[in-house]
């Protein structure tokens, strides 16, 4: 792990919201660091390097994901987490993959010992995929220790489910208790676009993972290819999407997440990703209007790259 000075992406006006989320920044800003598969660098990044990354670029809260799960920690590195976010005074957040009862009670305890206001969920994994009654069942269960945490199940929209989907399981649940993390690339997996999944799931939105995108025809005509772009410079409508969220009110965080191909080699993504977080993060600052992180110079032109 070393330090090393990086410039910034050219950054877009503002918008003028009444409410803006926080900045945040996720273990998926930086998942080729953290290890995606078998991809994996030699020193993974850790969620203490993350949590340095977040307090480097001006990030108020942190979200870490099913790409380094808090369950996995040691109690002291998880008790040591927490001491260090809670002195950078940034708020952790939490997220799993695979929507059952056993998950949950792990899950809402770290919560808990965290404070983290909502637990983001993607309802399947690997070999896993409930129906709607099923996640109606096990959501309407764990209900109570929601209530009793002070936590939000903040459900993503992730591939099979579409946005109508979702908003059924919610209101057959507890709208108060049960929400969105609005993702904006997902939903292509789904068939949806951006616009419709954004106007159907902004009501119930306390997460936005902000990820850009270019949908292209391939160079011989026959179909299409989606690839990652840094923030700001794809297709993903940013501003018009926390526009629409800014009516209601409930979306607490706005969490960068970097979609980046592999390159050549495994350095070179990792460098890439890196100048990514580091331009999406400057512009989305700069749409949520955010001011520039209270730090030394030399710290505002530094970020952690994992090697």
């Amino acid at each position: 792990m070393k330090l090393i000075p990086k410039g910034v992406g050219s950054i877009l006006p503002s918008v003028n919201l009444p409410s803006s989320p926080l900045f945040g920044l996720s273990s998926y800003t930086y998942p080729w660091a953290v290890g995606v598969g078998r991809e994996n660098p030699v020193e993974p990044m850790t969620a203490r390097q993350l949590l340095e990354a977040a307090n480097v670029l001006g990030a108020k809260r942190l979200q870490l994901a099913d790409n380094l799960p808090a369950h996995r920690m040691t109690p002291r590195d998880w008790g040591s987490l927490i001491e260090a976010a809670n002195e950078s005074e940034i708020q952790l957040e939490l997220g799993i993959r695979g929507l059952t009862s056993e998950n949950l009670a792990v899950y809402l305890s770290l919560c808990g010992a965290c404070q983290s206001p909502f637990l983001r969920v993607v309802i399947d994994s690997h070999g896993y995929e409930p129906g709607i009654d099923a996640i109606i069942r096990i959501i309407t269960a764990a209900l109570p220790r929601l209530v009793e945490q002070g936590v939000v199940l903040a459900i993503e929209n992730h591939d099979r489910f579409r946005a109508g989907s979702l908003v059924e399981i919610i209101e057959a649940t507890d709208a108060d208790w049960v929400g969105i993390c609005l993702d904006t690339a997902n939903s292509i997996g789904a068939d949806e676009g951006i616009y419709e999944v954004t106007e159907a799931l902004a009501p119930y939105t306390v997460n936005l993972h902000v990820k850009d995108y270019l949908i292209k025809r391939l160079p011989h005509a026959m179909g299409f290819e989606v690839v990652g772009r840094p923030a700001g410079l794809g297709q993903a409508p940013i501003p018009w999407i926390l526009e629409k969220l800014s009516k209601f009110g409930k979306c607490q965080s706005a969490t960068l997440e970097v979609w980046s191909m592999p390159l050549e080699t495994l350095h070179e993504t990792i460098a890439q990703e890196t100048r990514w977080a580091i331009s999406g993060s400057e512009y989305l600052k700069s749409t949520l209007a955010v001011p520039a992180p209270t730090t030394n110079n030399k710290t505002t032109k530094t970020i952690i790259e994992t090697v």
